[in-house]
């Protein structure tokens, strides 16, 4: 039995693109069965629908609180049977909802060698540091801001003629095929028993 994801997304969802892509190919043993949108306008939205997954897209000023908004996506994560949680380009800190519902089920990207440059911008935060290397690394989701336990990294070097449009084309040609693959070894290591 293959392992139920949802992906959480709040932009374009190149990510999640990569990842169904990977679930249908075979690459990743696991079952696209939901995507989680703060953005009902995002283009991930875009590509769900295109994919035939379903999605639940939300305002969060339409609820009083992260609590309450959290409390719906809890309901959609249970209503479609989810095993784990996969962020993808989602920009809210994840809250106590979801950390207790799915402890140690909940996986980030990030794009730098964390614990440098956590939070936004990190590629920004790059170029302006000056730093010869970065990277992408995947992660546990804890209460902070990128601060997980780390499950794998990837550097990717710096050159001195890159601008943030090359750095980021760089990174995500990386995240495309390392978020998949890394993930793959997550799950059969953790094992479906253990998942759930």
């Amino acid at each position: 039995m293959t392992t139920r994801i949802a992906i959480f997304a709040s932009g374009s969802g190149s990510n999640f693109q990569a990842l169904t892509d990977a679930c249908r190919a075979g690459e990743l043993d696991a079952t696209p069965a939901l995507l989680v949108c703060d953005r009902p306008g995002a283009y991930v939205v875009e590509r769900a629908t295109a994919a035939d997954i379903p999605y639940f897209a939300f305002a969060p000023k339409s609820y009083k609180d992260k609590g309450e908004f959290e409390a719906h996506i809890l309901q959609e994560l249970n209503r479609y049977e989810v095993d784990f949680i996969v962020l993808a380009g989602y920009m809210r800190l994840i809250g106590p909802t979801l950390l207790s519902a799915y402890k140690g089920r909940i996986v980030n990207i990030h794009p730098s060698l964390l614990p440098a440059f956590p939070g936004l911008d990190a590629v920004g935060q790059a170029l302006l540091y000056g730093v010869k290397l970065t990277g992408v690394t995947i992660h546990f989701v804890d209460e902070g801001m990128d601060t997980g336990p780390i499950i794998a990294q990837q550097g990717i070097e710096v050159e001195a003629d890159d601008t943030r449009e090359t750095l980021e084309k760089k990174i995500h040609q990386v995240e495309h095929t390392f978020y998949p693959k890394t993930l793959q070894q997550l799950f059969s290591v953790k094992g479906e028993a253990t998942i759930r």
